[in-house]
């Protein structure tokens, strides 16, 4: 009984892998043709990096200091 069950099993198995492996899934969102040649990254004006590097350049450096807490 176990070996014809686990045979039973093995095939509805395999039947399914092969009917779940022709489904194609076709893309959701189609990209442009010129997608790669276009420029799609977002430019800031220099004042904003130049914000951002003086906030890193506020923040402090080196090791922690010792004590209590974390």
């Amino acid at each position: 009984m176990s070996f014809w069950f686990s045979t039973l099993l093995l095939i509805i198995v395999v039947m399914f892998v092969a009917i779940f492996s022709q489904a194609q899934v076709d893309a959701s969102r189609v990209l442009a043709e010129d997608f790669a040649g276009a420029n799609h990254l977002a430019t800031y004006p220099s004042s904003v990096y130049d914000k951002a590097r003086w906030w890193l350049e506020q923040l402090a450096s080196g090791p922690s200091p010792k004590g209590p807490g974390h």
